[in-house]
């Protein structure tokens, strides 16, 4: 009896949906208990800027509040003084995005006021350990903090991957390239598309040289093709290197072609290792209108182009926007910041990962 029910299929596929559903329920009740966990934090840190414990009670007042909270609660470890301190910090910091805490809790606050309150809730989706490295490396501007926060639960990054694209400037370079989108997408989509583009795009990924040829930075870009998605975000598909389209018994190669999942969209990459020029433009332009007759079905929306290129003038580059009827956004890349580390190469992270990161204290 018992080798028939290890063999048959239906009961096998039944256990594998069983431990499927224990390990869901698993993450579901660890990430509850990071939720209450922070809140729990919150109100520490709250208590002691409220109260001005800090002031009252001088400079051991950590120390003193991490041991006799633990011997209130019989704990042998947790609650350090620096866990202590660094609630007072989370606090400090994400205070300033609500006038006062009872905006936080109070149901009754107008509609308009309901975004903000959702804004503000999911710093206490993330564990506590990036919320400490946000902390160190933000310092006092909440709004780049949340910005992290975001990132953070929409890519499920680990702390290399959060520490690198804070050290890579990513929230000075998202949505930073220079675009027509306001002129040729409508309301909200502009913003959206906007949002998706950085410059400078970040190629320190790739094998150590400062300089390319062109034909060497788009194999280069294809040869480390998750770390370029990596840098694209969220929601970008690649498609092809080189890609073929023919009209009018002409063929055309695009560079690199994407598709943006978020938004229907193909994207159409093009690189440049020289300074922008208007030639360039149009060439993109002349892509996207293929794309847009020969690949998109009734699903697509109009494609994008995005030009990036070693450099440009933003004057130049405002002058060619402003010509071109069809999305269009440029921007500049660099390959000389500091070389991701060896750890970051296999940065995706896995579900053990995150579920380790949010029973993190």
């Amino acid at each position: 009896m018992e080798r028939l029910m290890t063999t048959d299929r239906e009961y096998s596929l039944w256990i594998a949906e069983l431990a499927q559903r224990y390990r869901s329920s698993q993450i579901k009740a660890a990430i509850k208990v990071n939720d209450e966990m922070l809140r729990f934090y919150w109100s520490v840190g709250e208590d002691i800027e409220q109260r001005k414990l800090e002031n009252r009670y001088g400079s051991h007042f950590y120390e003193n509040v991490s041991r006799d909270l633990k011997k209130a609660l019989a704990l042998n470890r947790g609650l350090s003084p620096t866990t202590i301190k660094y609630t007072h910090y989370f606090y400090r910091l994400y205070c300033q995005l609500l006038g006062n805490r009872q905006e936080v809790i109070d149901d009754s606050l107008p509609t308009n006021r309901q975004g903000v309150i959702d804004d503000f809730d999911c710093i206490f989706k993330i564990p506590w350990s990036l919320h400490v490295l946000i902390i160190d490396k933000v310092k006092n501007d909440p709004h780049k903090a949340l910005f992290f926060v975001k990132k953070t639960i929409e890519n499920n990054w680990g702390h290399s991957v959060l520490l690198n694209f804070i050290s890579t400037d990513l929230y000075e370079r998202q949505g930073a390239a220079q675009t027509n989108f306001a002129l040729t997408l409508p309301a909200p989509e502009s913003d959206l598309a906007q949002e998706l583009l950085k410059s400078p795009y970040d190629f320190s990924f790739l094998p150590g040289k400062e300089k390319y040829q062109e034909a060497e930075l788009k194999s280069a870009l294809t040869s480390h093709i998750k770390d370029f998605l990596i840098e694209l975000g969220k929601g970008f598909s690649f498609v092809g290197k080189e890609y073929r389209l023919v009209a009018g018994g002409k063929e055309k190669f695009i560079d690199l072609l994407f598709y943006i999942i978020p938004l229907h969209r193909y994207c159409v990459i093009e690189v440049k290792v020289t300074e922008f020029d208007f030639p360039d433009l149009g060439q993109l332009a002349g892509y996207v209108a293929m794309v847009d007759d020969l690949l998109n079905t009734e699903v697509e929306k109009p494609a994008i182009g995005l030009l990036i290129c070693k450099e440009k003038n933003n004057v130049l580059a405002r002058y060619a926007l402003s010509t071109i009827n069809r999305p269009m956004g440029i921007s500049e890349y660099e390959v000389t910041r500091q070389q991701l580390p060896d750890d970051l190469k296999n940065a995706l992270p896995s579900p053990e990962e995150i579920e380790k990161g949010l029973m993190e204290k």
